[in-house]
């Protein structure tokens, strides 16, 4: 291939309607802007769901839902990633000293997410009741 035989792919280029140039031409007259109106003028504008002074759908429909702001702030730890925590007693301190949750977490909940062979004290953490199950089955103990 050379670089002067090299030509867009096809489709991929199309012409611009040309506006106003005879009736044959499918665009004359009105130029595809239909018969008088608001959109048919220059500056013609309304806000986008806009529905001529009718109350719009948006403000018909009830709300639904919420985006919880302590999301943010809660960092999920999973059961496996508690043996790689050096120490005895696991709580919020020690997880982020292991680099497990983010510095910026200010609570922590553990998941049932693979398994736990060694005994550990979890103090301070939530945990869901198949992870809380499977740190007793473990020999540990769950505080606070």
């Amino acid at each position: 291939m050379l670089l002067n035989s090299m030509k867009p792919a096809r489709g991929a280029k199309t012409t611009s309607k040309r506006l106003g140039r005879g009736g044959g031409s499918g665009l004359g007259k009105t130029c595809g802007k239909g018969h008088k109106g608001q959109t048919a003028r220059a500056g013609g504008y309304h806000k986008v769901g806009f529905e001529g002074g009718q109350m719009p759908i948006q403000r018909r429909l009830p709300k639904r839902g919420f985006r919880s702001a302590m999301k943010g702030l809660t960092a999920e730890v999973r059961l496996q990633e508690l043996a790689k925590v050096g120490e005895a007693v696991i709580d919020l301190a020690a997880l982020k000293k292991a680099n497990i949750v983010p510095a910026m977490a200010e609570r922590a909940k553990v998941y049932l997410s693979g398994s736990l062979e060694k005994p550990v004290t979890v103090r301070g953490i939530l945990l869901t009741k198949g992870a809380r199950e499977a740190v007793v089955k473990a020999g540990g103990k769950v505080e606070g």
